[in-house]
């Protein structure tokens, strides 16, 4: 981590997309169906909004900051679509730390191999570490 920025690399299957299909109930075609997803504006399947946005929650309990976080709050916004197969690199930036509640409010966002934000939002998490 440097100047209170993480960042780390990650790439979601065609089968993850599928398995969080049938985890969620969500089986719109255009996540699923080559051929339905071929006429869409995409031109091809896309992962959930969801689904890609999930590597906020496996960051800040396992890597950034780590262990014991509490994901309080997150506000996201899809702008592009992203792909199964793909490498992106999700970036968390450290906006502002309540030392009194242990809480940080971090920048989320996920760029796609062109340096394009592809999801973007804010969170609020809580760990013991920001309160020292």
């Amino acid at each position: 981590m440097e100047n209170n920025i993480y960042k780390t690399k990650f790439s979601f299957t065609q089968e993850d997309v599928n398995k969080f299909a049938e985890l969620t109930g969500d089986k719109n075609p255009i996540h699923i169906n080559e051929e339905f997803a071929k006429n869409t504006v995409f031109g091809k399947r896309i992962l959930h909004g969801f689904l890609g946005a999930s590597i906020f929650s496996k960051v800040f309990g396992t890597e950034f900051p780590g262990e014991g976080t509490i994901y309080l709050k997150q506000s996201l916004q899809f702008l592009k679509p992203m792909y199964p197969d793909f490498t992106y690199t999700a970036v968390f930036e450290i906006k502002d730390i309540y030392k009194e509640k242990s809480r940080a409010l971090i920048r989320t966002y996920i760029l796609n191999d062109r340096e394009e934000i592809v999801i973007e939002g804010e969170a609020l998490i809580q760990n013991k570490i920001y309160s020292k």
